[in-house]
């Protein structure tokens, strides 16, 4: 009979430790672009899981830019046995002078623990931690008897196919979950666990016209720029909350002196949708705007616009594999007197690359808020990242309980 009581008292006398091998995580810049960061944070992770009988693998990164991708790996001692993966990632979106100018470290303030990637996902990294620990502790014979494979990608803020597809070479088809422990959104009486999350699909849109001099030959000019404010109007009229799709027009430039009528406009789009119809409806309808015109010279030269499709990761839909794996931890959570409730998010994560190929559930990591923000203003209208110290315990207990149930244990 396994005492829950037992191993709720253990995380929580041990969480001191855990938060200093929190501590230490996040007191190394990971900023994806810094390479020397992320594999330093691979190393300490790799000893750390070394403890608890783990052998690290390393996959360089297709950009010289990144760092390496980490793969943990404990194999079961005898029988045919399951294999269960966690993931998690290496890196932040915070470079080292960001932090620096905003004073963003590793701080406790009362049940907040605030810093870069302190829920946005080291939190989440401390956890599978943790709730390795407390199986090898009190369920050593599931322990023994389970192929573990903790995953973190390197890359994981500029999201690829190039992790999910190093993952599949590695995991076995019959990989019972992929669990992701992105970070928890506060809620009051609940936790909430991801089930879906929107694709997203970038583009570049360009638009070319004709110079002339703004002063002696201005009929002559074909304006690139309101060429392209035209565009930027008809892209943003595609948003549509009712269907959840969203056109979002980022960066934007075009021309060179003002005296001169800009012959070239140049804007950055991304486009986000949970359906995969919508989201392939809205692809489609952006892709339609390639080769249009609305604005010409006097003499009627035309300005000409170029949509190109830069990158896309499909949406990650609700589905029956993901629903069966949140109804355990719905299970789990009856049983201790909690509750969880299902998010969708916005967000990219892992688990849009790998809920094809695996069950996957996402938001298994410590509870928290304002990921991506460093800035903090006195009177509190912006704040930091942070996690909550209380939300490590009792979600490390419920995947804990969710994982026996996963795994059939005890068997028979």
């Amino acid at each position: 009979m396994i005492d829950y009581t037992a191993i709720e008292n253990y995380l929580h006398a041990n969480l001191t430790d855990y938060l200093e091998f929190h501590r230490q995580m996040v007191t190394i810049n990971s900023f994806t672009a810094n390479a020397e960061g992320v594999n330093a944070l691979g190393d300490l992770t790799a000893g750390l899981f070394a403890g608890l009988g783990f052998q690290d693998e390393r996959v360089r990164s297709n950009n010289p830019e990144f760092g390496s991708h980490l793969f943990l790996h404990r194999n079961a001692q005898w029988g045919d046995v399951p294999a269960l993966a966690l993931i998690s990632h290496l890196d932040t979106v915070f470079p080292r002078a960001e932090e620096i100018a905003n004073d963003f470290t590793w701080r406790r303030e009362g049940t907040r623990i605030y810093g870069p990637g302190t829920v946005d996902i080291k939190g989440g990294t401390v956890l599978i931690y943790m709730l390795l620990d407390a199986l090898l502790r009190f369920v050593p014979e599931l322990y023994e008897r389970v192929n573990w494979y903790v995953a973190l990608n390197a890359s994981e803020e500029v999201l690829s196919d190039e992790f999910s597809e190093a993952c599949i070479q590695r995991l076995p088809a019959s990989t019972r979950a992929c669990l992701v422990f992105e970070g928890g959104t506060p809620m009051e009486k609940a936790f909430s666990l991801v089930t879906a999350r929107k694709g997203r699909a970038t583009f570049c849109i360009t638009a070319e016209g004709r110079s002339a001099h703004a002063g002696n030959n201005h009929h002559l000019g074909a304006n690139a720029v309101v060429q392209l404010a035209h565009t930027i109007q008809k892209i943003a009229a595609l948003t549509d909350y009712k269907r959840k799709i969203t056109f979002n027009v980022g960066p934007v430039t075009g021309g060179v002196v003002v005296n001169r009528v800009p012959h070239y406009a140049e804007a950055e789009v991304e486009m986000r949708a949970f359906s995969p119809e919508v989201y392939d409806q809205g692809v489609s309808a952006i892709l339609a705007l390639d080769g249009s015109s609305d604005i010409a010279s006097r003499d009627g030269y035309p300005c000409r616009v170029k949509v190109e499709l830069v990158e896309r990761t499909a949406p990650w839909p609700s589905n029956p594999a993901t629903l069966e794996l949140y109804q355990i931890w719905e299970r789990a959570a009856e049983g201790l007197n909690m509750h969880v409730a299902m998010e969708e998010r916005g967000g990219l994560s892992d688990g849009n690359l790998l809920w094809r190929r695996f069950p996957t559930l996402d938001g298994l990591g410590p509870v928290g808020a304002n990921a991506h923000c460093s800035e903090r203003s006195a009177d509190g209208s912006k704040d930091q990242e942070y996690v909550q110290v209380q939300s490590f315990v009792p979600k490390t207990l419920l995947n804990l309980i969710a994982i026996l149930e996963l795994l059939k244990w005890p068997a028979g």
